[in-house]
């Protein structure tokens, strides 16, 4: 398993005719008792689990690609890609291939058979039993040819053997002769011909068809003959284009001449790809799979050949981070790089991790804080997009260099504030550049990604330093914008970015419990968020009051006071009552917080909006949302008088609030690990008479065990002063502490009637508990100490 002849990495092409990579493993043949046939294996050289079965068919197509790619379709639309590491493993396996389907090594291609009716595939077999004799390559026969080469492309089988001929007969290089000379003799009718000659050869979807088209002396012309479109007037000028406008600018000259060749030729595939050829037909889609496929691998080859070279990219991180160096030649060299972090995208995950790490390693991220800055749009907007393939494969990698600098760099000059800076300070008018920089944040930002271990705590670390360092950076446009209760800027750009940072405020609130909780309530941040409400633009007035919605959602008792005492509904209601019922968005979106308040039951909010604002919305008829609001707030008035009444006929002390062991609450969402438990005060009475007799009785026989300890305390300082207690313990009757009075009782206090007594008389008045005996039937003795008494 450890040969690295048959050392693999597998393909699948996806349904947007993309390759997906599978893993890497290796490759092996052999009969499969259950598949009844020899079959290719691939086992993951990781763990070793089986990344491939495929029975060798006789009737698959197998292809054989560049000496290291085996290339077949397994049912509809389900290609497969083994690309080698050595050439020897990929010439062993293709020898087994052959040998079972009974062809000679030296084809590139095995047959292929497709699924047809027994009539139509007896007429393929029929049309197929010669092979197929090409026209002379001559000007008058274009047109045979053009016919010819579309005839054969409904079948599979003669599809093939039009590849081969071509091939066997270098017809491709004689068809190219023929348009020199249309050309020169200016024969329009026999370049359109040519046009859809090569055209059609595209469609046979054969890579050594391909690779005779795209070398450096015959990719030019086979673009010339694509200019050639019968249904264009004005042919298009491809090749002008690609050797004047196109310019290749070496960021730094590139001494590999095989690196070299292989850029320009895939930019010139691409583009045949992607401009000169005809957007295909949904017949046709499937049709250019090796195309793709043909690029594909030319950018990992790019990637792996530019990676291998140590010198070229040190030399260019080098140029990059001197200060010396032009803002050009920078551009340039982002460029370059930014170029590079693309075609890594098609690498697997293990040479993905490579490459990112060796530019990591090499300094790409501080660049970046120099690039970010340069004030040239195509630098700038090639630094985001370098920055954003970073944080999407591996945030984590840019929260610790962004942590390394908490101790040794100025808060200006640090990677995540120069981030912020550039989202906020976007010239753009449509804000292009802040949008991506905010998706980037909040990628940063988002805990679900952070690693925690039991030495490591990323969450924690990374959090503390964005609320320390960079939180303020990033609501500072929105406190300045609301500063004088009104919004100060209302052009779309400016609109636009705070629409962004209240986007990501209102992310934050929904991960971040405790650090954004604190910035809210020290800032005051809703009262100036809410300011926008009186906003122009309604998509603003939106983000705000979303924003106020995401606080509600957590029914958090904290920021439910907070919001009742800062009155901060009153801009909501302002908004609601000037919109008079239209019919939108701002409507609906009021409409649903305060349903939402409504079937969540949260007291202290209903009880708010009904007793301040009740008298705005009792007349809003067109939805049941406020009359239901008010039905729940008399409901809860009711129960409370009901409650009240019932205690004071039975003569019942409510539990002081102070005592009630339901005032503190644990706060039912699952805090962070590294925030501080927060409790939440519930001042409601909602509580059921079992619930409260079960705390009366925990809390008398509390009460009672304490004061039962503290008399023996003060009975034994008492008898070692010498001094005589009374406390009357011969009585077997105990006294009773009864706290279900009526809420609005008040429990009397005991006072003492010298105001100098000592803490000890105190204690003794206050305190003690006797045991035995009744206040009321027995007199006091001269000299002692009068009882506590009796509470009812």
């Amino acid at each position: 398993m450890t040969d690295t002849r048959r050392r693999v990495k597998l393909y699948a092409l996806n349904a947007d005719r993309q390759w997906d990579d599978r893993g890497t493993g290796h490759v092996s043949s052999s009969y499969i008792e259950r598949l009844k046939g020899i079959s290719l294996l691939v086992r993951a050289e990781s763990d070793g689990t089986l990344l491939l079965e495929s029975k060798i068919q006789p009737d698959t197509a197998y292809q054989k690609q560049q000496d290291t790619l085996i290339v077949w379709s397994e049912g509809d639309n389900f290609d497969l890609a083994l690309s080698f590491q050595e050439k020897a493993g990929c010439d062993e396996i293709w020898e087994k291939i052959c040998q079972v389907q009974g062809k000679d090594p030296s084809v590139e291609i095995t047959q292929d058979i497709v699924e047809e009716s027994e009539d139509e595939r007896f007429d393929d077999m029929s049309d197929s039993a010669p092979p197929i004799e090409l026209p002379p390559c001559e000007l008058s026969r274009l047109e045979d040819i053009s016919e010819l080469i579309n005839n054969c492309l409904s079948s599979p089988m003669r599809k093939e053997k039009l590849a081969a001929a071509i091939e066997a007969e270098g017809y491709i290089r004689k068809l190219i002769n023929v348009f020199h000379m249309c050309e020169d003799l200016e024969n329009t009718e026999g370049l359109h011909h040519l046009y859809d000659i090569f055209k059609n050869i595209f469609l046979l979807n054969k890579n050594a068809l391909f690779e005779v088209m795209f070398c450096d002396e015959l990719i030019f012309d086979v673009v010339g003959c694509l200019e050639y479109d019968s249904s264009c007037p004005n042919r298009k000028k491809h090749r002008e284009y690609l050797k004047q406008q196109a310019k290749f600018r070496e960021a730094i000259p590139i001494k590999n001449p095989e690196l070299l060749s292989k850029i320009h030729q895939t930019f010139r595939v691409q583009y045949i790809q992607d401009v000169v050829l005809p957007t295909p037909s949904v017949f046709e889609e499937n049709m250019l799979s090796t195309l793709g496929s043909f690029i594909f691998f030319n950018k990992v080859e790019i990637v792996s050949m530019v990676q291998e070279d140590e010198k070229f990219l040190t030399e260019l991180f080098t140029i990059l981070t001197d200060g010396n160096t032009s803002d050009i030649k920078k551009r340039d060299l982002i460029m370059f790089l930014k170029e590079l972090c693309n075609y890594s995208q098609n690498l697997q995950q293990h040479a993905k991790e490579m490459i990112y790490k060796t530019l990591t390693s090499l300094g790409i991220l501080p660049a970046l804080e120099v690039t970010l800055a340069i004030d040239d749009h195509k630098t700038k907007t090639a630094s985001i997009d370098i920055l954003t393939y970073i944080v999407e494969f591996s945030p984590s990698v840019v929260r610790e260099y962004t942590l390394q600098q908490a101790n040794n760099t100025d808060e200006d000059q640090m990677l995540l504030n120069i981030i912020i800076e550039q989202m906020i300070n976007d010239t753009d008018p449509e804000v292009g550049g802040a949008v991506q920089l905010m998706g980037v944040l909040r990628i940063l930002l988002d805990p679900e990604n952070m690693l925690t271990s039991a030495n490591k705590s990323e969450k924690t670390d990374f959090l503390n330093f964005f609320y320390k360092h960079s939180v303020q950076i990033l609501i500072a446009p929105l406190l300045a914008d609301t500063a004088n209760d009104t919004p100060q800027k209302e052009d779309y750009r400016s609109v636009q970015l705070l629409g962004l940072i209240l986007e990501l405020l209102s992310f934050c609130v929904e991960h971040h419990t405790y650090h954004i909780k604190n910035c809210i309530l020290n800032k005051d941040l809703l009262r100036k968020i809410l300011v926008l409400m009186k906003s122009t633009h309604k998509f603003l007035v939106l983000c705000a009051l979303r924003f106020m919605r995401k606080l509600i959602a957590l029914k958090d008792e904290f920021y439910n006071r907070y919001i009742i005492k800062g009155h901060l509904f009153a801009p909501v209601i302002d908004a609601f009552v000037k919109n008079n019922g239209r019919y939108n968005l701002l409507d609906s979106a009021i409409i649903e917080m305060f349903e939402f308040i409504k079937i969540e039951d949260i007291k202290t909010l209903c009880s708010h909006v009904v007793e301040n604002y009740g008298k705005y919305l009792e007349d809003i008829c067109y939805v049941q949302t406020f009359k239901s609001l008010k039905s729940r707030y008399d409901q809860h008035q009711d129960k409370l008088k009901d409650r009240e009444r019932n205690s004071l006929e039975r003569g019942l002390d409510i539990v002081p609030s102070i005592l009630r062991n339901s005032r503190y609450r644990r706060d039912q969402r699952q805090l962070e690990e590294e925030e501080e438990i927060w409790f939440n005060e519930d001042d409601d009475f909602e509580d059921t008479e079992p619930d409260l007799q079960s705390t009366n009785d925990i809390l008398k026989k509390k009460i009672d065990t304490d004061l039962d300890s503290i008399g023996k305390i003060i009975d034994k300082k008492q008898e070692a002063n010498g001094a005589k207690i009374n406390n009357n313990s011969s009585s077997p009757k105990a006294s009773v502490l009864n706290n279900n009075a009526n809420a609005n009782s008040t429990v009397p206090q005991p006072t003492s009637p010298n105001p100098n007594e000592n803490k000890s008389s105190l204690f003794k008045r206050g305190l003690v508990d006797y045991e035995g005996g009744d206040s009321d039937e027995e007199d006091e003795e001269p000299g002692e100490v009068t009882k506590r008494p009796r509470l009812s």
